[in-house]
């Protein structure tokens, strides 16, 4: 049977803006006992945006740590006390420029499980109003609208590489009625 392994120690070795780096020495079922580093990161929201013509809203924008810009889903970080469904409102509203009256849960992931604590909760929001908020990092920001029949295409030739978005548009993909 399988045993998880015991924190004996955790050391936090640096604290940033968006993530904390731990150490843990932990033991492993066996008795050994090793490292463990840890990177710490709020929960966080990805969403599959369908506008009424049945598009997905898609972002471009630059990623500093990969060097080159990304064509994603509409993402980002839930505050502290914030309700996931609150965050996807948020930052729909942030980025897109659009209040979702209707959000469904699509599922959810860890990110980085080897390395990392945050979890992606996946959401499907339709039923699209105008309304914009204000937020730091959003002037850079490209609209994208395309149908969902291109998806497939799309992560094939790696225009759409990163995970969260390949994982959430799949997940809308195997759950899309209809089709």
């Amino acid at each position: 049977m399988l045993k998880p392994e015991k924190t004996l120690a955790s050391q936090q070795i640096y604290q940033g803006h968006a993530v904390n780096i731990r150490v843990d020495t932990v033991e492993k079922a066996g008795g050994k006992k090793t490292s463990r580093d840890v990177v710490e990161h709020s929960d966080c929201v990805a969403v599959v945006v369908l506008d009424e013509q049945d598009n997905v809203l898609l972002v471009r924008q630059f990623r500093h740590a990969v060097d080159r810009f990304l064509l994603e889903i509409p993402a980002g970080g839930i505050d502290p006390d914030e309700e996931p469904i609150d965050s996807v409102r948020r930052e729909l509203q942030e980025e897109i420029g659009y209040f979702p009256r209707k959000i469904d849960k699509l599922g959810g992931f860890y990110s980085i499980p080897g390395y990392g604590t945050e979890y992606l909760h996946c959401f499907l929001a339709t039923d699209l109003v105008p309304s914009r908020l204000m937020a730091e990092d959003t002037d850079d920001i490209e609209l994208v609208r395309i149908s969902p029949d291109e998806i497939p295409r799309l992560i094939a030739s790696g225009e759409i590489c990163d995970g969260k978005s390949v994982a959430a548009l799949l997940m809308f993909l195997f759950i899309r009625p209809g089709k």
